[in-house]
C-alpha cells in the first residue's frame, strides 16, 4: 500500500502516534526510525486546502501517507470524537479529497468486532471461496432468536458480552459475564436479558486456555496463558511467524490474563532439534545508505528550545541560591542589606524561599523533563537518566536541606548533576537541527539571566558586596582577578560579564553564540533575505558588541532583556509556529 502511493511522488510518508504517554510509543518510534519515516503526533499536522501538513522548522511540509497508530476515533476532533486533544482537525476532509492515503483506514478496527466473529466463516466462503484456515472462537450473535436460544441453553460454557465491542472478553473492563460464575437463579433471568436486549450481545464459546509454567515466590506453578502470533507479508503472500508474545496470568483465573487484573507478558520462542538459518532484514554490512537528516517537527524544536532554557532556568537560580546561603551561613542574618536585597530579587523571579531548596526549582526541572519526555525519540537516554536522577535529587533536598552550609552543598551537588547533564548533550547529542535549538534555548536563558543580574545588581543603589556576589553567581571570580590589577568595581564586572566575547558566562557570548547557530538553521537565508529571527539576533549582537563599560547602566540592561525577550517571541513566530 505505501509502494502503491503515486499521487504525490515528493510528498513524506510518516507514522502517526499517540504520543509518548502511549505505551506503545517506542515501538513507534523503532518503526518510524526503521522504515525511514518521520514520527508524528496529532498536532504535527495541520490541514490547508485538504492537504494534510506537517509543522516544520522549516515551514510546512505535505504528507501523502499517513500510517496511523491512534485509535480512529480520535484522529479529527472536528468530525469524530470532539473530545479528542491528539488528532487534526480537518484529517477526515483531506481523506475525502484523495490527497492523504492512511494506512489502517478509519473504520478498518471494525473487523474486530465480536458480532462479525460469528459471520466471518461465511464471508470466508463468499469472498475467497474457501473456509477459514484458522477458526476464530465460536460466537453467537444474540440478534436472532435460534442463536439466542442456544446461548440461554449452554449458559454454562459461554461468556456474554458486548457484541460491538472489539476487545478480548477479559480485557473489557468487566463488560463481559462468565456464565459458570452465575448463580443459578440469576441464570433462570439470562432468557429474558438476551431477548431484549439480544441485537446488542454476543456469546461466545469459553475457551479453556492452556497454561505455562510461571516462577512464583521461588516454584514453579502453572499459570493460564494466550498467545499472540504475528504475521509479516513476504513476496509469496503472508507467512506466520515462529514464537510469538504470550500473557500469563497472575493467577488460576482466566481473566486474570488481562494486563489490569496484573497479568504479565513474555516472548515465545521456537527451539529447534537443528540448525536454522539466521534471516535478517538487515542490509548487507558491506553496504549502506545513509540518510538525508529528515523535517523537524515544529513541535519538538519547541520542546527542545524550552529543554535547554528550564535547564539553564534551573542553573542560574541555583548558582544564586548558592551565594544567598553562603552569606547566611556566615553572617547568620537573613536582615543584612546584601540577603534582603537578593531575597527580593529571587522573589521578582517566582523563586520563593520558604525552602532552602525553593519548590520552583523542582517546577523548572519538572518542565525540562516534560518537554524531554515529548521529544524522547530524539533525546540520549543517558541524557534522559541524567535529567530523571537530577529532579530526584533535587526533590529530595528540598523536603531536608536546611539553610545555610547544608543548602549551599546542596546547590553544590544539583550544580554538578546539571553539569553532567550538560557535558551529555554538548559531547554526545548528535548535531542536528533540534540541537540548535536546544543550544539558543541555553543561550538565551542564561543571556537573560545575565542581564537581569547585572541590572539589580551593579546599579548605583546595589547594596555592599553586591559585585563580589555577581563574580561569584557568574563563576567568573578568578579570571576577575587574573585579568584587571584592580579591585572588584562597576566597570570591570561590565566588561566581563556583559561586554567580554571570551567568558562563557558574559552576555555578548551568548548572542555571538545564537547568531552562530542561527546561521545553520533552516531558511535562515532565504532568497538573499535574512530570516526575522537572524535579522535580530545579528542587530542584537552588533549592538552590544561596539559598546563600552561606560555604556552600561541599568537602563541599558532593562532595554537588553526587553529585546532578550523579544528575540524568543521572534523564533517562536519563524520556527514554531
Amino acid at each position: 500500500m505505501l509502494q502503491s502511493h503515486k499521487q504525490y511522488p515528493d510528498d513524506r510518508i510518516a507514522v502517526l502516534s499517540p504520543g509518548p504517554a502511549n505505551e506503545t510509543y517506542f515501538e513507534h518510534a523503532y518503526i518510524a526510525r526503521y522504515l525511514g519515516f518521520m514520527l508524528l503526533e496529532g498536532e504535527d499536522l495541520t490541514v490547508l486546502n485538504n492537504r494534510v501538513m506537517v509543522r516544520t522548522a522549516a515551514g510546512l511540509k505535505p504528507i501523502g501517507v499517513l500510517w496511523r497508530r491512534l485509535d480512529a476515533s480520535y484522529a479529527d476532533p472536528m468530525e469524530l470524537n470532539q473530545s479528542s486533544h491528539i488528532g487534526t482537525p480537518g484529517m477526515v476532509q483531506a481523506l475525502r479529497s484523495g490527497s492523504l492515503t492512511l494506512v489502517n483506514a478509519l473504520g478498518s478496527g471494525i473487523l474486530e468486532t465480536r458480532a462479525l466473529l460469528a459471520f466471518m466463516p461465511a464471508i470466508c466462503r463468499r469472498l475467497l471461496g474457501e473456509a477459514p484456515i484458522m477458526p476464530s472462537i465460536a460466537t453467537w450473535w444474540c440478534g436472532q432468536k435460534a442463536e439466542r436460544d442456544h446461548v440461554a441453553k449452554n449458559i454454562g460454557r459461554m461468556v456474554i458480552g458486548p457484541a460491538y465491542s472489539g476487545l478480548p472478553f477479559f480485557d473489557d473492563n468487566g463488560q463481559s459475564v462468565l456464565g459458570s460464575s452465575l448463580r443459578e437463579t440469576a441464570r433462570e433471568s439470562i432468557g429474558e436479558w438476551l431477548s431484549s436486549e439480544g441485537a446488542k450481545l454476543v456469546g461466545q464459546e469459553v475457551v479453556t486456555l492452556s497454561t505455562t509454567p510461571a516462577y512464583v515466590e521461588g516454584k514453579l506453578v502453572p499459570r493460564p496463558m494466550s498467545l499472540r502470533v504475528f504475521a509479516a507479508r513476504t513476496e509469496d503472500g503472508w507467512q506466520l511467524m515462529p514464537g510469538g508474545f504470550a500473557r500469563i496470568g497472575s493467577g488460576d483465573d482466566v481473566a486474570a490474563i488481562a494486563m489490569q487484573a496484573g497479568g504479565t507478558a513474555a516472548d515465545v520462542w521456537i527451539v529447534s532439534d537443528k540448525p536454522v538459518d539466521k534471516p535478517t532484514l538487515l542490509p548487507p554490512e558491506e553496504s549502506f545508505t545513509r540518510n538525508m537528516p529528515g523535517s523537524l517537527p515544529s513541535r519538538a524544536a519547541d520542546n527542545l528550545f524550552w529543554l535547554g532554557r528550564y535547564i539553564e532556568r534551573s542553573e542560574g537560580a541555583l548558582r544564586i541560591l548558592r551565594s544567598w546561603h553562603l552569606r547566611y551561613a556566615e553572617s547568620a542574618d537573613p536582615d543584612a542589606p546584601l540577603l534582603v536585597d537578593v531575597a527580593g530579587y529571587l522573589k521578582s523571579i517566582d523563586m520563593d524561599m520558604a525552602k532552602a531548596v525553593p519548590a520552583p526549582l523542582l517546577s523548572h526541572l519538572n518542565s525540562a523533563i516534560y518537554s524531554a519526555s515529548n521529544i524522547r525519540d530524539r533525546f540520549s537516554p543517558d541524557g534522559w537518566l541524567a535529567l530523571t536522577d537530577l529532579a530526584k535529587t533535587t526533590k529530595r533536598f528540598h523536603e531536608t536541606a536546611q539553610p545555610g552550609d547544608d543548602a549551599a552543598h546542596a546547590s553544590t551537588i544539583l550544580l554538578r548533576k546539571l553539569a553532567g547533564f550538560a557535558g551529555l548533550v554538548h559531547e554526545n547529542m548528535y548535531r542536528f537541527t533540534g540541537w540548535r535549538f536546544l543550544s539558543i534555548g541555553r543561550y538565551l536563558e542564561r543571556g537573560l539571566h545575565m542581564t537581569r543580574l547585572l541590572a539589580h545588581m551593579s546599579g548605583p543603589d546595589a547594596p555592599d558586596g553586591s559585585l563580589d556576589m555577581l563574580l561569584e553567581i557568574g563563576d567568573s571570580v578568578m579570571t576577575h582577578r587574573r585579568r584587571y590589577n584592580v579591585n572588584t568595581a562597576r566597570l570591570t564586572v561590565a566588561d566581563l560579564l556583559a561586554l567580554d566575547p571570551l567568558n562563557p558566562r558574559s552576555i555578548l557570548f551568548q548572542l555571538a553564540e545564537i547568531r552562530t547557530e542561527v546561521e545553520q538553521l533552516p531558511n535562515a537565508v532565504f532568497n538573499g533575505q535574512m530570516s526575522p529571527f537572524y535579522r535580530e539576533a545579528m542587530r542584537l549582537h552588533s549592538g552590544l558588541a561596539v559598546m563600552t563599560p561606560e555604556d552600561m547602566d541599568v537602563e541599558v540592561y532593562r532595554k537588553l532583556e526587553q529585546e532578550l525577550e523579544r528575540l524568543s517571541d521572534i523564533l517562536a513566530r519563524t520556527y514554531f509556529n
